[in-house]
């Protein structure tokens, strides 16, 4: 049985104080070098472990961590993320976490500099940040390192901004798995659509970048010859028009049988087949949404590829606990796992894993 070493058995073989043993061990001030200097040593001589999370409880201090990500409007992608983050706080509830929200507007960069300045104005004790355009999002994180505060990406991942860590599906590989599945029920296909949501002519994230590259990585390697049609439903345009797109281009395109979405949104395609009763025609997509699933359910989708959007925003607040709080190591990269859902196993999808 491994002996427990009270901190009376320190002061006692360091020849100082239980106050003096106390204030070493949890590096408070009013110690002198001399006395410091013998709880350390006796500290190395027994391998002293500390008990972080009993450490912690004790010193009673108060931690706000804030959470920068695009502003939306019933996207469940991103209301998953919030609902982890909330679950990761109510956790650690004895500890004083507190978690806080901030919103910018996708596409300007302006609204991002606005949102990290006030976040920044509230010194938080760690940030998590869903990256914007990579030099306005180092602006940002170049201040969060001058003031040594910890930060990680959470859905696009930037390695040269140096985070702490980082939260999302490895993009490219999530890509190249996504057209691999296609092409298993599509190997004989001439023409497939690939449906993207732009503004200005750019998608919402890098990760959507990356996961494109991966597609057709893929698809000029194994199907180089099969013709990959892109319709673009414009990023907030009104149903009316998303309707008028798809009508005209299906309507130009009868023999197309398959289609997929990169993004969170190939409901925006189900919804429209099963209305103009398109049996023909299947999507493959991203996220297990309520909108999704009911279209798999319904038979529009085919297949939807889960990333536990839920997990992702707990993690990344459970992580700063572990880094900042209990001063633990943490991993710098944290993939999440690709994972293919359809009709037959949606319902059993856990979307918390907790």
């Amino acid at each position: 049985m491994i002996e427990k070493i009270r901190i009376k058995d320190i002061a006692e073989r360091s020849g100082v104080s239980v106050g003096t043993v106390d204030r070493v061990l949890h590096n408070r001030p009013n110690v002198s070098k001399v006395a410091r200097e013998k709880v350390e040593n006796v500290l190395k001589e027994i391998n002293y472990q500390p008990n972080m999370y009993a450490s912690a409880l004790a010193y009673n201090k108060s931690y706000t961590f804030y959470i920068i990500m695009p502003k939306h409007v019933s996207e469940a992608y991103w209301e998953e993320i919030e609902e982890g983050a909330e679950k990761a706080c109510e956790t650690r509830r004895d500890f004083h976490i507190d978690v806080k929200i901030m919103y910018y507007k996708r596409f300007h960069n302006d609204t991002f500099v606005k949102t990290y300045e006030d976040c920044l104005a509230q010194n938080p004790d760690g940030v998590v940040v869903v990256p914007a355009e990579l030099e306005v999002t180092r602006q940002f994180t170049d201040e969060l390192h001058r003031r040594e505060i910890p930060f990680i990406l959470l859905d696009s991942y930037m390695p040269d901004l140096r985070p702490l860590s980082f939260y999302g599906q490895d993009s490219f590989q999530s890509g190249y798995f996504a057209a691999k599945m296609l092409m298993l029920i599509a190997a004989g296909e001439k023409e497939i659509m690939l449906m993207k949501q732009m503004k200005d002519g750019k998608v919402a994230s890098k990760q959507q970048d990356n996961r494109e590259v991966g597609f057709r990585h893929y698809m000029r390697d194994h199907f180089p010859e099969v013709q990959i049609h892109v319709v673009d439903l414009p990023l907030d345009s009104p149903r009316k028009e998303y309707n008028r797109i798809l009508e005209q281009f299906f309507s130009a395109h009868p023999t197309l049988h398959h289609c997929i979405t990169l993004n969170s949104k190939a409901h925006l395609v189900g919804e429209f087949l099963l209305r103009t009763n398109r049996r023909q025609v299947q999507i493959m997509g991203y996220d297990m949404v309520e909108k999704n699933a009911a279209c798999l359910r319904e038979g529009s989708i085919s297949f939807l590829i889960a990333q536990h959007a839920f997990m992702q925003g707990y993690e990344c607040v459970d992580t700063l606990f572990r880094a900042i709080v209990l001063r633990k190591e943490v991993n710098p990269v944290n993939y999440m796992p690709i994972e293919l859902l359809n009709k037959e196993n949606v319902d059993f999808y856990r979307r918390t894993m907790i």
